[in-house]
Order: C-alpha cells, then sequence, then structure tokens
C-alpha cells in the first residue's frame, strides 16, 4: 500500500483535507491501551446555519496549508470601524469586531509573494521550528523551549514563588544596534526554512537543504550540517544540546518532483554535528518509508508523526521505540507535542465519524498515562502545553477571526478535565493550526496561568490600533485581572517564559522600532530590555518580518528574527530580503 503524502505534498487526489488511512475497524471507545476517558464536556449553544470557511482560514482565503494574508500594521492611519471598542483591553466575553488590517514595511507585498508562489509551485512546505534554549512556552512568534528539564514553558502552570525572578537582565544600554544580516537564499520554488535556535555561542538557523550555525560575535559561520533533500519540519525543543529535524531523502528530479519528507534526523547544537538519521516502516505503508509532517522532542524521545500514524526513537543513538501501527479501532496518533511531557492527539474511527483523544505518554514505550476524550465533532485539536496539558480546539467551527481555536481544554494528570477556556468571543488572538498538533501560538503558560494577547482593537486616537497580553486561571478556567498594555501603535506578542516572569515582543508601528520586555507575572510591571532603530533603513528591515510567519529569538541582549519559507525574488528592484535579521542591545 502506497502512503499517503503529508500536506507539504499534492494529495495523489487532488488537494482537500487528507484522507486517513483505511482504519481495521470503527470505533469511537478510548483505545485499548488507554485509560478510561472521563464524560465529554456539554457542548457549545447551537449555532445559527451558516457557510464554514476551510479550516483555521478567513472566508475568501485558501484552506490550510497555504499562508494566509496576515492581518496588516500597526501606526498607518486607519478608519475606525464601526463599534470599536473603547482603546482598552477586551473585558471577559466582549463581542469581536472585524479589526482593520495590520500590515508592516513590505510585509503585506512578501506575504502575497509568498502566497503566489506557493500556488505556481502547487505546494507548500508546512512545518514547525519555533524557540530557544532557555526557555518558552509554545508561544509564537516565538521561544524554544529545553525539553524535559526545568524550562518548557517557565513554571510549568505551578504557582511562582516568593523571591524568585527570570534571568533575562536588563542591558546597560537597551537601544539596540543591528548587529548581522543574512541574505536570503534563492531556490527555484517555495522552499521550508523552518527552524532556529538560540544557544549560549551560536545562532543556529534551518536553510535550504542545511543547517548553520553563525558566531554571536559577527555572525560568522561557524559550522553546516548539509542533508540530501529540502527540510520539511523543525523542532522547538532542545534537549542536551541536541534537536530534531525532517528531511526528504533526496532533491526533487523531474520524475518526483515531491520527494516523501520521511527522514529525521538529530542534530548536535554545540558541536554543530548530525549525530544520526533514519525512517521508519508501518504497518500501513508496506516497503515504503512512513511520511511526516511535525516532530517534536520530550526528554529523550523524539517523535514524528503524520497521516499514517507516529513513530518515536532515542535522542542518543537513534534507537527505534515504537513504529506507527493502526489498531482495530481504526486509532492512530496523528501529532506529538513534547517539552517537559509527551503528549499526543490520537484519533479513531473514519472521517465522517472520528473522535480525539488527548493522551499523555510514556516517552520510552509511547503507552498512555492518562487519556481525556475531546467533544463528538471536533475535527482537529492542537496542544498549547504538555506539562499541564492544555488542548486547542475548533468547537462547532465557533472560532473566530481566523485563529483556529474555539475553547482550551485544561487537563489534569488523572485525565480528568480541569477547566475549560472560552476564547470564541473572538477577543483573544491565540491561535492552533488545523493539521499540525504542536502549532498552537500566541499563548505561553507559566504562574498556574495561560498568557494571550487581546485581538488588536483602535487605540486612543482614531488612527493608533494597540492590544495587551491578559491571561487565564487554569484552575477556574476563567479570565484574570492581569494586563499588559502594547502601548499606542504597538502590539503585544508573548515569546516565552522566563522564570516567573513573560519575554515579549512588541510589534511596532510604522515609524518606530520593534521592543523586548519582560512582564513581572505577579505585577504584570514591563521592563524594557530593547529597543530596535526606528531610522527608515533598520525599520523597514524588521517590519518586513510577519510576526505571524516567522521566528523570533531572544536571549541576553540578543534579538534573532528569520523567516519559515525561502523564494526567489520577483524584481530586481524589491528590497533586500534576509533569511534573518538580528539586533543586539550592549
Amino acid at each position: 500500500m502506497s502512503t499517503p503524502p503529508p500536506p507539504s505534498q499534492p494529495p495523489s487526489g487532488g488537494f482537500g483535507a487528507p484522507q486517513d488511512p483505511p482504519p481495521g475497524g470503527f470505533g469511537a471507545p478510548v483505545p485499548p491501551s488507554a485509560p478510561p476517558a472521563p464524560p465529554a464536556p456539554p457542548a457549545p449553544p447551537q449555532q445559527p446555519p451558516a457557510a464554514q470557511p476551510a479550516y483555521g482560514a478567513p472566508a475568501g482565503q485558501p484552506s490550510y496549508g497555504y499562508p494566509q494574508q496576515p492581518p496588516a500594521g500597526y501606526g498607518y492611519p486607519q478608519q475606525p470601524a464601526p463599534g470599536t471598542p473603547p482603546p482598552f483591553g477586551p473585558p471577559p466575553g466582549a463581542p469581536a469586531r472585524a479589526a482593520a488590517p495590520r500590515a508592516g514595511g513590505n510585509d503585506k507585498r512578501t506575504q502575497l509573494m509568498i502566497v503566489g508562489a506557493a500556488l505556481l509551485a502547487i505546494v507548500m512546505i508546512v512545518g514547525g521550528g519555533l524557540w530557544y534554549v532557555s526557555g518558552d512556552g509554545g508561544a509564537a512568534p516565538g521561544g524554544q523551549t529545553t525539553a524535559g528539564g526545568s524550562g518548557g514553558t517557565g513554571s510549568g502552570g505551578d504557582k511562582p514563588q516568593a523571591g524568585t525572578g527570570g534571568s533575562e537582565k536588563v542591558p546597560a544600554n537597551t537601544k539596540s544596534k543591528p548587529l548581522f544580516n543574512q541574505p536570503n537564499p534563492q531556490p527555484a520554488e517555495v522552499a521550508s526554512v523552518a527552524g532556529s535556535w538560540l544557544t549560549d555561542s551560536a545562532y543556529v538557523k534551518s536553510d535550504v537543504g542545511k543547517v548553520v550555525g553563525y558566531n554571536l560575535v559577527d555572525g560568522g559561520k561557524k559550522w553546516e550540517v548539509p542533508f540530501p533533500g529540502e527540510l520539511c519540519g523543525a523542532t522547538r525543543h532542545v534537549s542536551d544540546n541536541k534537536t530534531a529535524v525532517l528531511f526528504r531523502a533526496s532533491q526533487a528530479t523531474p520524475d518526483n518532483k515531491y520527494p516523501q519528507c520521511t527522514e529525521v534526523g538529530v542534530i548536535d547544537l554545540a558541536a554543530g554535528k548530525l549525530l544520526w538519521s533514519g525512517n521508519a516502516k508501518g504497518a500501513t505503508s508496506g516497503d515504503k518509508p512512513v511520511s511526516y509532517y511535525e516532530v517534536t522532542l520530550s526528554g529523550q524521545t523524539v517523535a514524528a508523526a503524520g497521516i499514517a500514524g507516529g513513530a518515536a526513537w532515542n535522542l542518543a543513538d537513534g534507537k527505534s521505540l515504537w513504529l506507527p501501527k493502526v489498531d482495530g479501532e481504526g486509532c492512530r496518533d496523528t501529532g506529538y507535542a513534547g517539552g517537559e511531557a509527551l503528549a499526543v492527539i490520537r484519533k479513531c474511527g473514519q472521517m465522517s465519524s472520528q473522535t480525539l483523544y488527548a493522551q499523555t505518554l510514556d516517552p520510552a514505550t509511547g503507552a498512555p498515562t492518562s487519556s481525556y476524550k475531546l467533544a463528538p465533532g471536533i475535527e482537529y485539536a492542537g496542544i498549547v502545553s504538555t506539562k499541564p496539558l492544555i488542548v486547542g480546539a475548533d468547537v462547532g467551527k465557533t472560532a473566530k477571526n481566523a485563529t483556529g481555536v474555539s475553547d482550551l481544554f485544561v487537563i489534569a494528570p488523572s485525565g480528568e478535565l480541569k477547566a475549560r477556556i472560552s476564547l470564541a468571543s473572538g477577543a483573544f488572538a491565540g491561535k492552533c493550526s488545523g493539521i499540525e498538533v504542536e502549532k498552537c501560538s500566541n499563548m505561553v503558560v507559566g504562574n498556574g496561568k495561560l498568557y494571550l494577547p487581546s485581538y488588536e482593537h483602535q487605540g486612543q486616537s482614531s488612527s493608533g490600533r494597540t492590544n495587551e497580553l491578559l491571561s487565564f486561571d487554569l484552575e477556574t478556567g476563567k479570565q484574570t485581572t492581569d494586563r499588559a498594555d502594547a502601548g499606542e501603535r504597538y502590539e503585544i506578542f508573548p515569546l516565552r517564559m522566563d522564570g516567573p516572569n513573560i519575554i515579549a515582543y512588541k510589534s511596532p508601528p510604522y515609524d518606530m522600532g520593534g521592543q523586548i520586555v519582560s512582564i513581572d507575572g505577579t505585577t504584570m510591571k514591563e521592563t524594557l530590555l530593547m529597543e530596535n532603530p526606528s531610522d527608515k533603513s533598520s525599520q523597514r528591515i524588521e517590519t518586513a518580518f510577519s510576526p505571524d510567519y516567522s521566528e523570533y529569538r531572544y536571549g541576553k541582549g540578543k534579538l534573532f528574527i528569520s523567516r519559515t519559507t525561502a523564494r526567489k525574488p520577483y524584481s530586481d528592484k524589491s528590497d533586500p530580503e534576509y533569511l534573518f535579521v538580528s539586533f543586539a542591545a550592549s
């Protein structure tokens, strides 16, 4: 039996939602290896019938698999829309409003070009790679987690201890200067370059068919790891200075334009070496290796998943831990999430009548240690955090503003529902992907809370847009009084936790530079760590990167902003494009 292509490849039967492998039977009970699931939460109120756009995509936009046009930029004069809320954070349950588009610098044109290139090439690469060595919480624009350590989501959802603080210190001079910029590669078509990591001595970035380490002083190349085919995925997590990537076994040829994404590799970020690589064969793939579209890492376990199921390997030596399989109930692992724990979204049944389970796993064996059954009718689910386990889903297709998530489910270690957080009002900017499990963004977890930004709204003036960083209590599911303002014409995004503090990026207006701030998790007081130059040249370079489609890494006074896809420029007259840009405070 041939392996179904992952979402990053043109399906043999045409574009659309991926088809499940034929299950061995139908059924929606908890898999035999999992403990019994508690009753599903009450179904949400009935919604009036309405034409629904593709999952996670706004009306009039292409379905999942193509980059969506980001909302436009802050600071540009705009007319206030009817029903504009006051210039303060939206209260819990406040109705959402259609926000004016957002764009910075050349971002709008750049994103349209990417969409056009993807359509012309009939291929869109999807892959994860958002994060750093000193902790994050599944955030976007991005942060990086220490898998299996005390980093991850910062304080792992526990309450902060008195007198503790973060590791990021205020530089002597918070006014930054450009550090070094790497020109954008120019592949023949659109190529994935997702994946970036910040260590004590290097900034490591995926490139076309390679991963490169740059020194932090002048950007000189420290090392390079080549691959036989294009990179097609990367984990944001790091364990023992190691991380994992997905890649194709060969380059595209006229006879094989879209090689499958079948290979998993582990890179030593300190030594700059590929430690091992390999693939797996499953019950549904015959003699062919299984293809994947997502990889993650927790402790000493590397886990990858795709349409045909999931597999795992030992981080140190690549020894197989488990292989893709479909059981008698038609159940299979569709995607894993790593970090401080290992979790999975498991799908049972056929496409027309399927049931999803969120499970925590024993990283050594893949056996479930807890299981939670999601409500019937939920087609996709994402994992925001693994410790505590927080799952995001679009219940009843009620998610607004193309966020792909209407509800968050906080699940106890026993597998019981602890709290349910509603985001269906559209007032919050947390997001989840429609396919990849570990692709929820704009949300970080720490201090027993989930932090996320409000959706943009009118500021103090009719021409200004802004938002706030808000939070929900993970015990009760209720919104707290926490609030950190982005400031007039800025937009704030959480990047990661730093102990009890939140590290956040402020996307700038057209005449200012971006900022990095540390926010006290107890008082929500903001401390400026970095402010980038506001001169036209520097500002245009910074705002050419959209927070929705870029990776942001901050640590010890240095900020790196990078792309996740690369393509040839359409015109020699276009502004220079960079794979990544960087800034340093002194």
